[in-house]
């Protein structure tokens, strides 16, 4: 079913990088919630006031919150697909993050307020009419949740969208929350419990799970969570697949909305290559980069002395001295600036969480393991975080 409203309404849809193709996803995924929304809240408030079930009720204003959430989603899936102009030359893909911000807010909102009305209930409690047509109307609901569910999820996979899966999330909640409406109504009708109060108050408590969940995963990227770490180590396996490249360090990935990602990187040459080939390789990369993973690139060339015996000596003794405190140490950007009597060894040092605050202590065992003859070292160190040095090397 998936497959074929895809084929009949969302044009390339194979395309799913483009900007077009997935403000086409989001308005299938929009007008296919509401139609499938709209229709539950009518049919369950009819039921749920004829029935007097406050349970019923609430999940039907659940449904309404459901079809306003993707109205805002398909606003925001339209205004994400603008290109990228003057004030915004990143582009407009992050209106995708704020919309489901927005869904969030108005899932919440309607909770709190479902909340009230079950305490109420609760306080003040009154029989449900149990009837046939209650028990078709909840089952059909979950049938057609389950299907949205599906549904959402398949288009979320194929775009990478987070509101989606979130949207597919909520649906899930959904059929669970109706399943407890349902139990509460059988429960009234076999037992006499009059537990439609608590049921509401349980229902209510999903659809504000559901907001909050759905906040924090639209909150993430917008604050700049970290990089997926398939998509790091997919792109610096990339990059390291090229013969030129000995290493590469300090990869950064900004996110800008799906679809809109930015990548800078230190990339680490032998410095015996001529420049001119260098940076025709280094240009290859960048634009393989961007035909095969979507994302621009931007490369620093390193180049580094792979010739010097001193130097790769120096470099051995050194990493094995940090392999001796913990394995969690890297190096990069190592060179020495050589005397007659002492020399200084440079380089930049990822440290690993726990050492933060010990950077003397680390300084003094190297240059303690380094000086053990004629030949004094001094150590000229940077010390970098792990967040931005997921180090790779052939």
């Amino acid at each position: 079913m998936t497959g074929l409203l895809l084929r009949l309404f969302v044009k390339d849809h194979m395309n799913t990088e483009d900007g077009a193709v997935r403000a086409r996803y989001g308005k299938l995924s929009g007008t296919v919630g509401i139609i499938c929304n709209l229709l539950l809240f009518a049919a369950k408030l009819t039921v749920g006031i004829l029935s007097g079930s406050i349970s019923v009720s609430a999940d039907a204003v659940n449904n309404l919150s459901d079809a306003s959430s993707s109205v805002v989603t398909m606003i925001g899936f339209r205004l994400a697909s603008k290109p990228a102009d003057k004030k915004h030359p990143y582009g407009h893909s992050r209106y995708e993050y704020f919309a489901g911000l927005a869904v969030a807010a108005i899932i919440i909102f309607i909770g709190i307020e479902l909340a009230k009305s079950s305490i109420e209930r609760i306080i003040r409690p009154e029989a449900v009419d149990f009837s046939p047509a209650l028990v078709i109307v909840l089952v059909l609901s979950i049938a057609v949740k389950l299907w949205l569910s599906l549904f959402n999820g398949t288009l979320g996979k194929r775009i990478n969208s987070k509101a989606l899966a979130a949207t597919a999330a909520d649906s899930r909640n959904d059929v669970i929350s109706t399943l407890a409406v349902l139990v509460s109504c059988v429960v009234g009708k076999f037992t006499g419990l009059m537990i439609d109060g608590y049921v509401g108050i349980f229902v209510a408590a999903f659809i504000l799970r559901s907001g909050i969940g759905i906040a924090g995963d639209t909150i993430n990227p917008l604050l700049g969570e970290a990089p997926d770490e398939q998509l790091v180590h997919l792109l610096g396996k990339k990059i390291l697949s090229h013969d030129l490249v000995l290493g590469i360090h300090d990869l950064i990935v900004h996110d800008y909305g799906p679809g809109r990602r930015f990548a800078s990187v230190h990339v680490e040459m032998d410095c015996r290559i001529d420049p001119m080939t260098a940076h025709e390789r280094i240009d290859e990369i960048e634009h393989e980069i961007k035909k095969d993973m979507n994302i621009d690139l931007v490369i620093h060339y390193d180049p580094i002395v792979t010739d010097d015996d001193e130097i790769n000596k120096v470099k051995k003794k050194v990493t094995d001295i940090l392999d001796g405190i913990d394995s969690g140490f890297s190096v990069h950007d190592f060179r020495m600036v050589k005397g007659s009597a002492s020399s200084n060894v440079i380089f930049d040092l990822v440290v690993p969480g726990g050492f933060e605050d010990k950077e003397d202590e680390i300084r003094e065992k190297i240059e303690s393991g380094l000086c053990t003859g004629e030949m004094k070292y001094r150590t000229v160190i940077t010390f970098d975080t792990e967040a931005f040095n997921d180090r790779h090397t052939r």
